[in-house]
């Protein structure tokens, strides 16, 4: 059986400087992909910066493949914006994208902040959303895209103390169900996998 290939195709992967987004990165441009690495390098609570992307786009490049780093946040309109642009700019398109950053700000319900609510939304949800609704115009154009969200049992289930993480997590359930349905007339695919994995966010 030959070899699944997605030559001459461009990813955008959001937190992509660890975990499974690395993974998805790394796999991607062994088969073919051209990468955007786009992680801001803080902590799994959102907090400091580091050089996690371009660890990656490094690795890469010496596997002979192509990536560039982006470190633009997801967590802003402005933000999502830069991101496909950096697509166009480095690649000329972009044909998926895969919605994978995230933190965490755990706390029970009766404790839960407004603050530590939205920070979740904001990098989750309207994260996936400032990202993916550029892309998705760029895609339009040329009648193809592929979009992937990362969900989580918590979203689907539940789970004590992520009141507003299991939240997020099924809102992309909805936006990547709709983004199937609007966008099959152009050849555009979403899909939403909720991952059973150990790192360093579980």
């Amino acid at each position: 059986m030959s070899e699944i290939r997605f030559d001459d195709q461009v990813a955008i992967i959001t937190g992509a400087g660890h975990g499974l987004g690395r993974t998805y990165a790394e796999e991607l441009a062994r088969r073919g992909v051209a990468v955007v690495v786009n992680d801001l390098g803080v902590d799994v609570h959102g907090l400091g910066s580091g050089p996690a992307a371009q660890v990656v786009v490094d690795g890469i490049k010496k596997a002979g493949g192509r990536a560039v780093a982006n470190m633009d946040s997801v967590a802003s309109a402005e933000g999502g914006q830069a991101i496909v642009d950096a697509a166009i700019n480095e690649f000329g398109r972009v044909d998926i994208v895969i919605n994978n950053a995230g933190i965490l700000r755990d706390k029970s319900f009766h404790n839960l902040s407004f603050t530590e609510m939205d920070d979740i939304i904001d990098v989750h949800l309207r994260g996936a959303f400032y990202v993916s609704q550029p892309a998705y115009r760029v895609m339009r154009e040329h009648k193809y895209g592929r979009f992937l969200f990362t969900t989580s049992a918590a979203g689907l289930f539940g789970n004590f103390g992520q009141t507003n993480y299991s939240a997020a997590k099924m809102g992309l359930v909805g936006l990547s169900n709709t983004i199937a349905i609007e966008g099959a007339k152009n050849g555009i695919h979403s899909n939403a996998i909720a991952p059973i994995a150990r790192t360093r966010l579980t």
